[in-house]
């Protein structure tokens, strides 16, 4: 695939909108371009992710790169700008993560069917759906597919995320989503008892507390235990019961023990709460925090391709604090992975998402001198 047809091809994609769960007219789009460009198997699959495969299904190694096809909303209207630095595309989802999506899918082709199949390595691409709804659906199915029965495990998986294209991500913390109620009987604000907003604020006064103990001694954002608070809203039924309803969110260190702390918030209301106040905890979205190491096979292999890309770029690593698919995937496959792809991640979900096209036009380079660097 050359760079007009790797270009058109990210245009077309990010010109789809495909919201978390309305994936479908996207995922059939792409899988389309993947069959015109010389993948060997391409189809939606059960989850709704498009999937296109090279070289010989039977092939001693697999390969996987996840990408995901969903977006967050926002419409931003899809243009390329010519600018001083190169041509840059505009529009949701260029960055977060079409544009690394595509990446793959470009990239992956221009390595090419036969390649794969001389060099006895299966690649399996693949448009994950509802990375951004914090269902995962596509990367769990994925992952399931994966497992060592159906299939065999990859001997490596790299995560399409924005990371520019000289980098890749070695980890991302984890997540502990909470949605509390809290309810009493209605009372006189003049009256002796606290309020039902106020016994609220304590919890959250002692999660902060909690996790400011918990960080003493770790300096680095990524070993740290960081609580937001993400919706707090108070009412009066018609039952004259004052209410709360809240959502406390954290981002997980790796090797937090995640079930110790979700019994200690079960208890926090029975050791400090009078019986009138009653608290109701909904725990979702938990994925375990995961942080790879640089000395593996493909490590090395995006060392040589970026050597390749460019002689005098060093390859960079990251750490993340927000969560992927590779929260997924990695603790299922416990293979070497990373997470890659052109972009700023500085610019998902912002009104003003947009991606150099010579930047995403190095990532595809990139991409297919690591699958040869693999394959060898």
């Amino acid at each position: 695939m050359e760079r007009a047809a790797a270009v058109e091809l990210i245009r077309g994609l990010v010109a789809i909108p495909s919201l978390s769960r309305h994936e479908a007219a996207a995922s059939t789009w792409l899988v389309e371009q993947m069959r015109a460009n010389g993948y060997e198997r391409a189809f939606v699959d059960e989850a709704g992710n498009a999937v296109g495969e090279l070289g010989d299904p039977s092939a001693a190694r697999t390969i996987v790169l996840l990408g995901h096809i969903d977006t967050v909303p926002g419409n931003i209207p899809v243009r390329i700008e010519p600018s001083a630095g190169g041509d840059i595309l505009f529009g949701r989802g260029s960055v977060d993560a079409k544009g690394p999506l595509a990446t793959f899918v470009a990239g992956a082709a221009r390595f090419g069917a036969a390649r794969a199949r001389e060099s006895g390595l299966r690649i399996v691409v693949v448009g994950a759906v509802e990375e951004e709804a914090a269902t995962s659906k596509g990367a769990r199915f994925i992952a399931s597919r994966f497992n060592g029965t159906t299939e065999p495990t990859p001997a490596a998986c790299i995560i399409g995320e924005p990371s520019h294209w000289n980098r890749v991500t070695l980890g991302y913390k984890g997540r502990l989503l909470l949605d509390l109620t809290a309810d009493q009987p209605m009372a006189h604000t003049a009256g002796p008892d606290a309020s039902v907003a106020s016994v609220v604020v304590d919890l959250w006064n002692w999660v902060t507390a909690h996790a400011a103990a918990s960080n003493q001694g770790k300096d680095k954002a990524f070993d740290q235990l960081s609580p937001s608070l993400r919706r707090f809203v108070t009412a009066t039924t018609a039952e004259m019961h004052d209410t709360v309803d809240a959502q406390f969110a954290w981002r997980l260190p790796v090797g937090f023990d995640a079930d110790a702390f979700m019994t200690e918030l079960r208890a926090w209301p029975a050791a400090r709460v009078e019986g009138h106040t009653k608290f109701d905890f909904h725990f979702k979205g938990e994925e375990r925090a995961w942080r790879g190491d640089r000395n593996n096979p493909l490590v090395r292999s995006f060392l040589a391709g970026v050597r390749t890309e460019d002689a005098s770029a060093q390859l960079g690593f990251v750490l993340k604090t927000g969560t992927s698919d590779m929260n997924v995937v990695a603790p299922v496959w416990k293979c070497p992975i990373v997470a890659y792809g052109p972009g700023d991640s500085a610019l998902d979900h912002t009104p003003n998402e947009h991606l150099p096209l010579d930047e995403y036009w190095k990532a595809v380079n990139v991409i297919s001198h690591t699958l040869a660097a693999f394959a060898g």
